[in-house]
């Protein structure tokens, strides 16, 4: 490592946030004050000790010892390389009787006769530095009571040394976490505006287009724009709320009594018979009661089962949805023909980027996001498939969520998104 000019050593970013975390600990000053006056020792301190330097981080001197924060000097020319060799203390009652340190060359160049100095540990075991303290007269030291002491105030610094750390880390977790929220809230509106508003020209476009007279060829055309941006808005939608779901709260669902749910679901199917004009859909829609949910994420639901049939099933092949309020729930379900759907693939419908083979389009978060609603409305989604058929159906109670304990057959407790 080299040498400033002023003849220390850079201290590198870890060493810096270890010399200003003891120093901001108002508790260190006072055992340093303490430590004197129970030892009868005139200065104490505590020092970051690494392989090659000694830096003061807190001290207490009543001496005028010369040694303030902030202070560097080798590690060979202070007692602390001993310490953090043996990981063990060192006590001198008077050095000049001391058959060890009489003829030192440490306590002759500060002048001291009585010293103290205890390891200090991480809480994770690793060697952090020294509790020290010296004076130049004699002192009686040797005794389990300030080996006590010592190792006492040393553990207590460790642990004031990790809280503190431990704050530091949550706090800047928080800044992390507020900076993360405010990027997240960033990205989903720069998703929804930058996306949708080109889109909705195009649609609006094609609409304005489909008004006027056309060629076999030009409807044509109009049904696959049509088509495409019915897709692209889908996949906008579904991105949106996987973003909305991963990084934020979940989704946004609205419990309210809506009484013609029927009118919503059919104008789904609508949407996407005009813009699918060569699929076939077959209807069933009967629900004639209130139903307790959000009937826009409902909507979005059934676009994505409806899409995926479309998407992946027969298109030789009707589709037909169903949907029915009997025995105080709600049954939507969505089928389709095509080739059946592997076992060990239904497992992992549900789950994000899941797609039925590589060579389909989509992200594949139509199925997840089918999932998040039938779950916000404490319902279940499940596939079936067998013999070139599949079905995807869902289930859930009509009254109200806040009123219901448990949905049967789950023994899960059900609780309210609104």
């Amino acid at each position: 490592m080299a040498r400033d000019t002023d003849g220390k050593q850079p201290v590198d970013a870890q060493l810096q946030a270890d010399l200003e975390s003891i120093a901001a600990l108002d508790v260190v000053k006072q055992i340093l004050r303490v430590v004197c006056s129970t030892s009868g020792l005139g200065f104490s301190a505590v020092a970051r000790v690494t392989d090659s330097q000694w830096i003061a981080c807190a001290v207490y001197d009543e001496l005028a010892f010369g040694l303030p924060v902030g202070t560097e000097l080798p590690l060979h020319s202070t007692l602390c390389g001993s310490v953090r060799e043996s990981q063990s203390l060192i006590v001198i009652d008077e050095v000049d009787l001391d058959p060890l340190y009489r003829h030192h060359q440490v306590p002759a160049l500060y002048k001291f006769q009585s010293y103290v100095s205890a390891p200090i540990f991480r809480r994770s075991g690793e060697f952090f530095g020294t509790l020290c303290a010296l004076d130049p007269k004699p002192a009686q030291l040797k005794s389990r009571r300030i080996d006590t002491m010592f190792a006492l105030y040393a553990d207590l610094i460790s642990l004031h040394l990790e809280l503190h750390e431990r704050m530091q880390a949550s706090e800047a977790a928080l800044r992390n976490e507020r900076e993360t929220a405010r990027l997240r809230d960033r990205f989903i509106a720069v998703l929804g505006h930058d996306l949708r508003n080109p889109l909705a020209g195009v649609s609006a476009g094609a609409e304005l287009l489909a008004t006027l007279p056309q060629t076999h060829e030009g409807v044509e055309v109009l049904g696959m724009m049509r088509r495409s941006t019915s897709r692209m808005s889908e996949l906008i939608s579904n991105l949106m709320d996987f973003a909305r779901g991963q990084l934020g709260g979940g989704l946004d669902v609205i419990f309210q009594p809506v009484e013609h749910l029927n009118e919503t679901l059919g104008g789904v199917v609508d949407e996407l018979q005009s813009a699918w004009a060569t699929a076939r859909l077959e209807r069933d829609l009967d629900i004639d009661q209130p139903v307790w949910c959000d009937a826009a994420r409902l909507a979005q639901m059934l676009s994505n089962l409806i899409a995926n049939a479309l998407n992946h099933g027969d298109p030789t092949q009707p589709i037909q949805v169903l949907a029915r309020a009997s025995h105080e729930q709600l049954h939507i379900a969505v089928s389709n023909h095509g080739e059946t759907i592997p076992a060990e693939l239904q497992e992992r419908l549900f789950t994000p980027f899941i797609r039925g083979s590589q060579d389909q389009q989509g992200l594949g978060l139509g199925l997840f996001i089918a999932c998040q609603i039938a779950t916000a409305h404490h319902g279940n989604l499940e596939v079936h498939s067998e013999d070139g058929a599949t079905t995807f159906s869902f289930a859930m109670p009509l009254a109200n969520p806040k009123l219901v304990r448990s949905l049967p057959g789950t023994g899960r407790t059900s609780h309210s998104h609104a």
